[in-house]
């Protein structure tokens, strides 16, 4: 069985990726998780200085869900090249990078810098974190989408993935828009912005008031803005958004992503990558195929 996919310039072993800000930097998952049988890791976001993130309570339990509003909180981009990226790289799986900046001018310094540093395989824009003052700006106007990747596709050599925002009213413009910036692949979807209330104290719970809602509940709104892209804009997806079972990453496959990252599920099940990945081949053979790739996009539509 052909695991292997494609994500424009990015090749994958297979499909199973896991998503940034679920997985810390992997030491965390080693215990639980051959890291090496990923197709790739998508570490925690980092930024151009350290950030300590919003004040605590910023993580609240959801029906089918959670809530968080961590604040990307991280030890800055110098601290990752140093520390982080020597041990993700040694782990024989792709390393895909996540950045985010709080102006357009940051993305292609953050990208130019990593650019330069070996075993970065590709790098992923954050441009819609929902928890942090300016977070979704960058993936809510197809003009202003277009204009950093483009920035960016032209400060490095590497595959770049655009992670974007569900919380629009047209995802399939900030899709093109990423297409033609020159982004190898978009990233679907981050969490929707949300909230939660204690009733008895009339107050919100998280400090940031709102957080980003993930987690099974928002599967099905994930599945359709994959499906609804993959049938209109010429670019590769990456799927993500409640997948905690093998059924849910066939789902996203038939829909058109060429790949999917697990998230929320790494919390409640760290080892269920493991189990997806063993099962994937038999999955794929039942639908009469030989390779992951023969069965991406191959959604039927009523008539």
């Amino acid at each position: 069985m052909d695991l292997s996919v494609a994500l424009g310039r990015l090749s994958l072993a297979n499909p199973i990726l896991v998503a940034s800000g679920t997985f810390g930097y992997a030491k965390e998952a080693a215990p639980f998780v051959d890291l090496g049988r990923l197709g790739g890791i998508v570490p925690k976001t980092v930024t151009s200085l350290p950030r300590a993130g919003n004040r605590p309570p910023r993580i609240v339990e959801t029906a089918s869900g959670m809530l968080n509003s961590i604040g990307l909180d991280n030890d800055g981009i110098d601290h990752f090249i140093e520390h982080h990226v020597p041990y993700l790289s040694r782990q024989g799986t792709r390393l895909i990078a996540n950045v985010a900046g709080k102006t357009e001018d940051e993305f292609p310094s953050l990208v130019a810098k990593l650019d330069l540093v070996a075993g970065v395989d590709a790098i992923e824009l954050n441009l819609s974190c929902p928890n942090v003052s300016g977070g979704i700006d960058f993936a809510t106007k197809p003009e202003v989408t277009e204009r950093v990747i483009r920035r960016c596709y032209e400060s490095t050599g590497k595959p770049i993935l655009a992670k974007l925002t569900p919380n629009v009213t047209d995802i399939l413009s900030i899709a093109d828009a990423a297409r033609q910036g020159g982004a190898d692949a978009v990233t679907l979807i981050n969490t929707l912005v949300g909230t939660a209330i204690d009733w008895r104290k009339r107050r919100p719970i998280l400090s940031n008031v709102v957080g980003g809602l993930s987690g099974p509940a928002i599967k099905p709104i994930a599945l359709r803005m994959v499906m609804m892209v993959a049938r209109k804009v010429a670019i590769p997806i990456v799927g993500v958004g409640g997948i905690s079972t093998l059924d849910d990453v066939m789902e996203f496959l038939i829909a058109g992503a060429s790949a999917v990252q697990l998230g929320t599920v790494n919390f409640f099940d760290p080892s269920s990558s493991m189990r997806m990945l063993d099962d994937l081949p038999t999955a794929v053979a039942s639908l009469g195929a030989s390779s992951v790739q023969e069965v991406i996009g191959t959604l039927e539509w009523p008539r």
